[in-house]
């Protein structure tokens, strides 16, 4: 059985030359009946468990919620060893998410980091919801501004981008995909003679500048608790 010593050894060697942000590291293995061998345990790889803990968390909340937490359950799946708070600790800091068995949820994700997750790192793409919805933006526009391409490359096509762009950002910010409390502060959107300039025009491109504030999940609950000194009055 793998110890979370050798799996942290395990991820640092396998993280030379890949690209961490768009990858993640579950630990422990699970166990899942084996139809084929007529039901017993079989020990395998949590790939395929959490594909399909992210496909019910984007379908039930969006890319951009965690495929962690209490509600993440690993269906019909076990692990294959069991962790506690102090492993959590340990793991979670360092970019692998454990996966975690509680008396009350059962089988959980419990951590949602890339491989770019550990703390010394400092990356913008720590997080798997963060890192998916750059993703998810990057490809939806793409898809939706096809319609752009061999039109005029001026202000009427940037303008008809941007109200375009901020539409689709504006829904996702009513979704709940953004910080802030205002769209002006979960995102913006830039397409003009700033970032398209002649040498781009000439050579047929059109540079479109899109930021978000993004959500990171909670991962730790911080409990403080005071006692009343005396007796409190009526």
């Amino acid at each position: 059985m793998t110890t979370p010593n050798q799996v942290v050894t395990w991820v640092n060697a396998l993280s030379i030359g890949v690209n961490g942000g768009n990858a993640a590291v579950y630990y422990p293995r699970l166990q899942v009946a084996d139809p084929i061998n007529q039901g017993r345990l079989r020990n395998v790889a949590p790939s395929g468990t959490m594909a399909g803990v992210y496909a019910t968390t984007d379908a039930n909340r969006g890319v951009w919620k965690a495929p962690a937490g209490i509600t993440a359950s690993l269906n019909n799946s076990s692990v294959a060893s069991i962790l506690n708070d102090t492993d959590s600790a340990q793991l979670n800091p360092l970019g692998i998410d454990v996966l975690r068995n509680f008396s009350t949820y059962g089988n959980v994700s419990w951590g949602a980091r890339t491989m770019q997750g550990a703390d010394q790192i400092g990356s913008q793409w720590a997080y798997i919801p963060v890192r998916r919805t750059a993703l998810y933006l990057e490809q939806s526009l793409l898809d939706g501004l096809k319609w752009a391409v061999f039109e005029p490359n001026d202000e009427p096509l940037w303008s008809q981008i941007r109200l375009n762009v901020t539409s689709f950002l504006h829904q996702m910010f009513r979704q709940g995909a953004f910080q802030g409390t205002s769209a002006t502060s979960a995102y913006f959107v830039k397409c003009d003679s700033e970032t398209t300039q002649q040498a781009d025009i000439d050579a047929g491109i059109v540079n479109i500048v899109v930021g978000f504030a993004p959500l990171k999940p909670a991962e730790f609950i911080i409990l403080q608790i005071e006692q009343l000194a005396g007796a409190v009055s009526s």
